[in-house]
């Protein structure tokens, strides 16, 4: 279990140490144990104190670093079990088969909120033939994507495959209870991290044990796929182990293969992305990613993977809409990014050139930010210069939403050569407000 303040007390000198900042070494070790304060801030500690105390205050689930393509991600580190209770620190990441609709999948790459939609990772599964599983481990590192090889638990296939595309540094699934030396000392050549697989939880665990005993901490725990139940159940018991019992055994991420617990079926499979991204994939498989079925599972997983302390925010800016140019309207709102969306979509809706402004408004929405002062006509003129909208857009008219419709004649004071135009209280009435406006010139 983790250490205690007490606990971490007994282990540091009694002196009155002004270097901590404490008045004594008691309050310290609370602040340790609270996390305010890391324990190395302590001078007095030996390297045994201080590796025993880092190791009991660590998160209860080892974060992992995995290689993407040119990116890197950390998987696992997680200390709650909902992200209501906290937050959650890492995204789940996906990967897509190379025998499936690969090519398509690959075009799916796209911005929202500042984050890149795309999958992370190329899969590749050994089905019999290590010459064609070689070649697709090559195909996956081609793509400019993370690397998965699924060995099914042949170390011949794990070996030839991991030296082909070493540099690549792909996860190497496939160790069990019958092979967990062979394919450990694969991963270890290469420093890969090892994916590991029980027919039952005590087996993986007795796995994982005998893992650890080698001296191999990087590691990610396949939860199988016998049935959608057995799966779900592993997922959500090796987590609620190692946050709420604190078995550090069971500290690791996990690895899901929804294409082959849906077999074939895609919109099953896509639900099933979307149920083990909530409980508790940290890498999940799928056959293929098109635009319509990446929409709604990366807008899901933004969604929950953001500070639920912090308000999700658009990038503040110039965004033309419609081909707008710099003769069309401008319409300025705040960055809260739902309001980004649905005030977007009917601007899109209409069909009429337009550029929306978005304002630094601290993620608030329009009446929250207006009755914080962060989206006031101070706030706007100011943006108008920071952003110089004046010097790269030619037109003068500027589009208020409805709800602050208080604030033109100070704006109109603020911005002179400006029209100061009051729109519409809510985004649906956008789109036949500029068609008339338009219209009437």
């Amino acid at each position: 279990m983790a250490l205690k303040g007490l606990d971490i007390f007994k282990l540091t000198p009694k002196t009155n140490c002004k270097d901590c900042g404490n008045p004594t070494c008691m309050a310290f070790a609370m602040k340790v144990a609270s996390g305010a304060v890391d324990i190395s801030k302590c001078p007095h500690l030996t390297e045994d104190v201080l590796a025993k105390l880092a190791e009991s205050t660590a998160p209860p689930m080892k974060a992992i670093k995995v290689k993407a393509g040119d990116a890197e991600y950390t998987i696992g580190g997680e200390t709650v079990l909902y992200r209501h209770e906290k937050t959650y620190v890492s995204k789940t990441l996906y990967a897509v088969d190379v025998d499936g609709d690969f090519e398509n999948s690959l075009k799916v790459d796209y911005d929202r909120i500042g984050e890149r939609m795309r999958f992370e990772f190329a899969f590749v599964g050994f089905k019999g033939d290590i010459d064609a599983f070689v070649a697709g481990a090559k195909k996956a590192a081609g793509s400019g994507r993370g690397v998965i090889l699924c060995t099914g638990g042949n170390v011949d296939a794990a070996k030839a495959a991991a030296e082909a595309v070493k540099d690549a540094k792909p996860i190497l699934n496939g160790a069990d209870a019958s092979n967990y030396e062979e394919m450990n000392a694969v991963a270890k050549q290469y420093g890969l991290v090892l994916g590991v697989r029980g027919e039952t939880l005590e087996e993986l665990h007795d796995t994982v044990e005998k893992l650890e005993a080698l001296g191999n901490k990087e590691l990610i725990l396949d939860v199988g796929v016998k049935s959608v139940k057995s799966a779900f159940e592993f997922a959500v018991q090796i987590r609620r182990a190692a946050l709420h019992g604190n078995d550090r055994v069971f500290g690791y991420p996990s690895l899901v293969n929804v294409e082959l617990l849906a077999g074939g079926n895609y919109d099953l499979e896509t639900a099933l992305a979307s149920l083990f991204t909530l409980r508790y994939g940290s890498i999940i498989v799928t056959s293929a990613m098109d635009y319509d079925r990446s929409l709604a599972l990366f807008g899901m997983r933004q969604n929950i993977f953001t500070d639920p302390q912090k308000p999700m925010k658009m990038e503040p800016g110039i965004y033309p809409l419609n081909g707008g140019g710099d003769e069309d309207p401008c319409l300025i709102t705040v960055d809260f990014a739902l309001t980004y969306f649905v005030v977007s979509g009917e601007l899109e809706r209409s069909g009429v050139p337009c550029n929306l402004l978005i304002s630094d408004a601290g993620g608030y929405s329009v009446l929250t930010a207006w009755a914080a002062g962060k989206f006031s006509a101070n706030s706007i003129a100011n943006f108008i210069k920071e952003y110089e909208v004046e010097n790269k857009i030619k037109s003068r008219k500027l589009i208020l939403p409805g709800k602050v419709a208080v604030l033109k004649g100070e704006l109109q004071d603020k911005l002179p050569g400006w029209e100061i135009i009051v729109g519409t209280s809510e985004a649906v009435a956008l789109v036949k407000f500029l068609k008339e406006f338009v219209k009437n010139g």
